[in-house]
């Protein structure tokens, strides 16, 4: 992850200086590490629309709705957010979400660093079949990072998570680390991010091992449906073997946090 947030702070530095910006502003951009610049913001937020859509005025207003959004909530309020209470959004679920109440864990498709790809949530159709299926675990922790600063609340989650579930076999733990850089995104580019992610690997020695993947691309719906706001803090999501979202943490964990999302896993391996 912190590999991967040289070559973003090169790209974006280079890309900046092409465009001509104040010093004043690119001195900025250099100490809140990492800045997009305004013309990469706007390219990932238009995203073009396609031909077809230009004449579509709801398409267009979406569109609109979307930049007013975006423009709203940026990488400065996350900043300040991030200074009053160092990524901690909320507070973690006390006890398990019941299955009636829990709501499903959008699509994502996600690319392991020797470039095969894989769709989440596991059971995500709600077949009975497929959740009972020998490959479909019981209970999945998904981490979310959108941002390296999160690194370290993502680790906080993870590694006491396998310490306690090292010898399970019907568990999965997923380390989602999110690229919306419309230049990092593009198939040379994201190839060669993916090629030389190849040494990050899970710790054989033990049964649980953490997979860590990547999602290339536009997330703004997705994000949306999860009510992410806040991109530089880490998002923890326990799922069920319906992918059911069954517990949420946020930031760096504590030590009451640790001991509910570990009860409510014991319950998920439990349950029929």
């Amino acid at each position: 992850m912190l590999r991967l947030n040289r070559l973003i702070k090169h790209t974006n530095s280079s890309y900046r200086v092409s465009l001509l910006l104040p010093q004043k502003q690119q001195q900025q951009e250099k100490f809140f590490d990492p800045l997009p610049s305004l013309h990469s913001f706007q390219m990932t937020s238009t995203r073009f629309l396609d031909i077809y859509q230009l004449g579509n005025k709801a398409a267009i207003e979406k569109e609109r709705a979307r930049l007013k959004d975006e423009m709203n909530r940026g990488y400065f309020a996350d900043m300040e957010e991030l200074k009053q209470h160092g990524g901690k959004i909320g507070m973690a679920n006390k006890i398990i979400i019941p299955a009636m109440a829990a709501v499903k864990f959008p699509n994502l498709e996600v690319n392991f660093s020797d470039g095969k790809t894989l769709k989440l949530p596991f059971g995500s159709n709600g077949n009975k079949a497929d959740a009972e299926s020998s490959t479909s675990p019981k209970a999945s922790l998904l981490c979310l990072s959108f941002r390296a600063s999160s690194q370290a609340m993502i680790d906080s989650w993870t590694m006491p998570f396998i310490d306690a579930f090292h010898d399970a076999k019907n568990i999965h733990l997923y380390e989602v680390s999110f690229i919306d850089s419309w230049l990092l995104c593009r198939n040379p580019i994201k190839r060669f991010l993916l090629r030389i992610m190849r040494k990050s690997s899970a710790d054989a020695n033990n049964e649980l091992q953490k997979q860590i993947v990547y999602s290339f691309g536009d997330h703004y719906y997705f994000r949306k449906e999860l009510k992410i706001l806040n991109l530089l803090t880490g998002y923890i999501f326990l799922l069920d073997k319906f992918g059911r979202i069954r517990w949420q943490g946020f930031g760096l964990a504590t030590k009451e946090e640790l001991s509910s999302l570990l009860s409510c896993t014991s319950l998920l391996l439990e349950e029929k």
